[in-house]
């Protein structure tokens, strides 16, 4: 037989009954918490993904100020005949500087030489150069690209090398803004009177250049006529520009109203004489 239970046994046996009848009790609760968060969890889910899904949108496109002006003239093309004819008398057909893109970049150059005989020769220099500026959205618009390039155009005329007795002057009536640089220059052929006349207009530089000199004995041209004469040909080639927005080139116009227009055609890159 065995030992009948005591007391304190009896006692220790019935206090880890009620432990194991207590945990069995809590298992349901356990579960049905665990349910609960299970639910919760779900639902949080849910929304991370709207959220997710939201933040995915894509964001509006940044945007910049269209161009004004989407082409240039043809550039041997944006000075008329008598214009010509006063500055560059005689001169032959106008010669066009390169360019990979004529839309952008144009340029045209006229030379002429008076024979006086015994008393020497006048000799004249024009070239016109027009710079075009798209407006981009990581560089900005075309007008403000125009205005950088416009102040450095004017900067680089003013500090030209050898350049003597330097004077600028604003100009209005040509473009949006428009500067005009003289100075003397002397080379070996002789003294030089140069007049350069940098004019904006919207998201396009124009650049003309106009020399003369005496030469073998012939007197020096007079530095302010040879301004105004460069002054009257910029306000001509700033309107050929604005003359554009239409979709038409000058040339375009003048073959319209059959007028042949000035020698020469085509539109390229800046060149400097």
């Amino acid at each position: 037989m065995g030992v009948p239970p005591t007391p304190s046994g009896q006692w220790g046996r019935a206090k880890r009954l009620n432990r194991v009848l207590v945990c069995a009790a809590a298992v349901p609760a356990m579960l049905i918490a665990a349910g609960c968060s299970s639910d919760s969890g779900s639902d949080g889910g849910e929304d991370k993904a709207a959220d997710t899904s939201a933040s995915a949108s894509p964001s509006p496109s940044p945007t910049v100020r269209a161009a004004v002006y989407t082409d240039l003239p043809e550039a041997c093309d944006v000075l008329s005949e008598k214009t010509l004819g006063d500055l560059v008398p005689k001169a032959k057909s106008g010669k066009e500087g390169q360019s990979d893109d004529i839309a952008k970049r144009a340029s045209c150059s006229w030379s002429s030489l008076a024979n006086n005989g015994v008393d020497g020769s006048q000799f004249r220099w024009l070239n016109v150069s027009m710079l075009r500026f798209d407006s981009d959205v990581a560089r900005g618009a075309g007008d403000e690209l125009a205005k950088e390039y416009y102040d450095k155009q004017v900067k680089d005329a003013q500090a030209t090398d050898g350049a003597k007795g330097t004077e600028a002057e604003p100009i209005s009536g040509t473009g949006d803004e428009a500067t005009a640089v003289r100075y003397d220059l002397k080379k070996k052929e002789g003294a030089f009177k140069q007049q350069t006349v940098v004019a904006r207009v919207e998201n396009v530089v124009v650049t003309l250049d106009y020399n003369g000199a005496g030469l073998a004995g012939d007197k020096t041209p007079s530095a302010d006529e040879l301004m105004k004469d460069a002054k009257k040909a910029a306000e001509e080639a700033v309107a050929s520009v604005t003359g554009t927005k239409d979709g038409k080139s000058s040339k375009d116009d003048k073959d319209d109203k059959g007028d042949g227009g000035a020698p020469g055609s085509g539109a390229p890159l800046e060149s400097k004489g």
